[in-house]
């Protein structure tokens, strides 16, 4: 994964001068799982997923876990269009940005747990730059400038289980 900060300066218009802020991205490769759509009582209902991201060396994978709001439009149609293959626990892979990420505690409510205090890390997922099911291509972003933004790796790790800890993504 990579992590970047960025710092949008604001332009040199007066009208733009309070549009001053920073970006964190984290970009990475891992299996995208629990694909749903989120109802919520007042707002618009939105698509969420948790996301399994790859880290350490090939021969030792270990995993990272976002509990993702879908907040990029091209990203929101995709992971839409994923819904059967999840339901259908097919082996999801992408590249993937995200951005915003912040944690969130929560209370086991059954398991060895029951009773603790878990965290979880929530996200805004961004951008799918490529997804393959069950190891065939489904999604390839647009490139912006002709080269691939991210690579497609290899990853000897078997398929990531569905996690169910945590809460909804709000």
């Amino acid at each position: 994964m990579t992590n970047s900060i960025e710092n949008n300066q604001p332009s040199t218009t007066s009208t733009d001068s309070a549009n001053e802020y920073f970006d964190l991205h984290t970009t990475g490769v891992g299996y995208v799982n629990r694909i749903r759509e989120a109802e919520v009582k007042k707002g618009n209902n939105f698509m969420a997923c948790t996301i399994a991201a790859l880290r350490g060396s090939k021969s030792a994978v270990e995993y990272s876990y976002f509990d993702c709001r879908v907040s990029g439009a091209e990203a929101s149609k995709v992971i839409r269009s994923l819904l059967n293959a999840s339901k259908e626990n097919k082996q999801i892979l992408a590249g993937f940005k995200i951005g915003d990420l912040y944690p969130e505690t929560f209370t086991y409510k059954s398991g060895k747990k029951e009773g603790r205090t878990g965290v979880s890390l929530k996200a805004h997922l961004l951008y799918l730059s490529w997804v393959k099911v069950d190891g065939d291509t489904f999604y390839t972003a647009p490139s912006k400038n002709g080269s691939a933004a991210q690579a497609e790796p290899e990853p000897e790790a078997k398929k990531e289980p569905v996690t169910t800890a945590g809460s909804a993504v709000g």
